[in-house]
């Protein structure tokens, strides 16, 4: 099996609390809101009709949560590739919408390792997700939990 690494591997005990990783920055346009709206089957005008929106006192086009929230897809950097050989799995998830994303919008997102919990053979890394927009606002924030392999089990 040939590997294309992008980075070094890493397991439950590498990572640190404090720990943060940058995604990649994302403007939200018309193209992905029909995407999502396509993928999703979301038939709601306040996703899909400006002229809805504008007569509801809306500058564009609402983004959907989910549609929000996947912008905290670790996959979007480097964190899958950290963990190819010692990822389980994602566990969990939860998020907060704080403020509206409307069409034109730029989303700046983040996640912060925030707790460890380690168990025998693996451990439960916690993220805490962040998106704020181009004006510095939150508008969303979450947690995410995956669970690792240690690299070297407790002996017990």
């Amino acid at each position: 099996m040939i590997r294309h690494e992008l980075c070094a591997q890493r397991y439950f005990e590498d990572f640190e609390v404090g720990e943060r990783m940058n995604l990649p920055s994302r403007t939200m346009t018309d193209a992905l809101f029909a995407a999502f709206q396509l993928a999703s089957g979301d038939n709601h005008p306040v996703h899909y009709d400006v002229e809805y929106c504008r007569a509801h006192g809306m500058p564009h086009m609402l983004a959907h949560g989910f549609q929000v929230l996947i912008q905290t897809a670790a996959g979007a950097g480097l964190f899958p590739h950290m963990v190819e050989e010692s990822l389980k799995g994602f566990i969990e998830q939860s998020s907060r919408f704080l403020a509206p994303v409307y069409v034109g919008d730029t989303l700046y997102c983040s996640l912060t390792v925030s707790e460890l919990i380690p168990g025998r053979t693996t451990g439960v890394l916690v993220m805490q997700s962040e998106i704020r927009n181009q004006n510095d606002v939150r508008v969303m924030e979450g947690t995410q939990k995956y669970l690792l392999r240690k690299r070297v089990p407790d002996a017990r």
